[in-house]
């Protein structure tokens, strides 16, 4: 298979694909994901990496997101109408560290974050169990406005080779134009290959996938 350079007419061409092979509306907004094969890569061996970039347009506007707050953040929420849910230490505390409990919480969640001020607190109030279900909250500072924040990590990509190396991240959504889903898959591409030890040569695969449909092969 060619491991050549993936071309904006590539990615047009599959996107356009993508939507004729949408036959019906759904009663949610669907996700359309970049699915990446790689090859020549031992996960035993080679170095892991991992990577985030912040992609041109929000692939994610109504990510489910947490903020574990400190009272300014708390107050700067109320008063922009931050599109997160809140929660403080004290609430936390009730969870009695009971594992369950704290797995349940966070799991209705696809990311948490905490304030600066409150985040190295978190593993002592609700134990490890956030480390091991892939949940720490990422921490937020008071140096930057709480909403421009929210909007860097809607619009986020992580690449993260671990232990199989098919890697797959969110770029987009079906509302969006060609030219925006166009955008953030080849900047979402550009920056994992820029991590990849041999670059475009280990890319096996490259598909767009909505979320209830099939894939599209790009690559």
């Amino acid at each position: 298979m060619s491991s050549s350079k993936i071309t904006n007419a590539m990615v047009i061409e599959a996107i356009a694909e993508l939507r004729a092979k949408k036959t019906k509306d759904r009663k949610f907004t669907e996700t359309i994901e970049l699915q990446v094969g790689l090859k020549d890569y031992d996960t035993q061996k080679d170095k892991k990496f991992v990577g985030t970039v912040r992609l041109p347009n929000i692939p994610r506007p109504n990510l489910k997101i947490c903020l574990i707050a400190d009272a300014k953040h708390l107050d700067e929420v109320k008063k922009n109408n931050v599109d997160v849910d809140v929660t403080d230490l004290d609430t936390l505390k009730k969870f009695n560290k009971d594992k369950k409990v704290v797995k349940k919480w966070a799991k209705k969640y696809s990311l948490l974050l905490a304030s600066d001020t409150v985040q190295k607190k978190v593993p002592v109030v609700v134990g490890p169990i956030l480390n091991r279900i892939g949940r720490f909250p990422q921490v937020v500072s008071h140096n930057e406005p709480l909403d421009r924040k929210v909007d860097d990590v809607r619009a986020s990509v992580k690449w993260q080779l671990k232990k199989v190396t098919a890697l797959a991240a969110a770029v987009g959504n079906v509302t969006m134009t060609d030219d925006e889903l166009r955008a953030n898959i080849m900047m979402s591409l550009n920056f994992l290959v820029s991590l990849l030890k041999k670059g475009w040569h280990n890319l096996k695969s490259v598909n767009i996938k909505t979320t209830m449909g099939p894939p599209i092969n790009i690559l």
